[in-house]
C-alpha cells in the first residue's frame, strides 16, 4: 500500500498499524475516485478502530469470482463477534485485475482478519487493496460498491 502502514513488528510481536498518511492524502482523492468507492473510502467509521464499521478485525468469509467480463467479484467479511453488528460486502464491477497473495507467516490464527486497507485513483476506476492478518488482496476495478449488514 501507497500510504496505509499495515506491517508485522516482530519486536512488538503485534502488527503495527497507521492510516494517518491516508486519511490526510484521501480529501485530495475525491474527485478522482468513482462514487462508491469514496464513499466507502471516507465513511466516517472506516479507519476508526473503535467504530463497528470499520474494516479492521472483519473476516475473509468468501470470495465470488465471476465467470465472464460482465460478473461482478463480490469478496465477503464476517464480522468480528467483539467489534461488528454485522458483515461486509464489497461488489466490485468492471474488474481488470484479481489477487490473492497468502504469506502463510501467521499460522496460529483460525481465520485471515483485515489489518486494513486503501483505495486509490486509477484510470477508469481504483484500486483496492486489503491487507490480511496472513495475505493480501489487490483488485483493479471500474467501482465498487460496500454493503454493510450482510454476512
Amino acid at each position: 500500500m501507497k500510504f496505509v502502514k499495515a506491517d508485522w513488528d516482530s519486536e512488538i510481536h503485534g502488527f503495527n498499524l497507521d492510516s494517518s498518511a491516508y486519511l490526510a492524502e484521501l480529501p485530495q482523492l475525491r474527485d478522482a475516485l468513482p462514487m462508491g468507492a469514496w464513499a466507502f473510502a471516507s465513511d466516517a467509521g472506516h479507519y476508526s478502530m473503535r467504530s463497528s464499521r470499520c474494516v479492521k478485525d472483519l473476516e475473509l468469509a468468501s470470495i465470488s469470482v465471476p465467470t465472464d467480463k460482465r460478473g461482478v467479484l463480490a469478496i465477503e467479511f464476517a464480522p468480528n463477534q467483539r467489534k461488528h453488528e454485522s458483515g461486509l460486502r464489497i461488489q466490485y464491477s468492471g474488474v481488470s485485475h484479481f489477487s490473492i497473495d497468502y504469506d502463510q507467516s501467521i499460522d496460529w490464527m483460525q481465520a485471515d482478519t483485515v489489518l486494513l486497507d486503501e483505495i486509490l485513483p486509477r484510470q477508469e476506476g481504483c484500486i483496492h487493496e486489503i491487507a490480511l492478518t496472513d495475505a493480501s488482496i489487490i483488485v483493479h476495478c471500474q467501482e465498487l460498491e460496500a454493503v454493510w449488514g450482510v454476512v
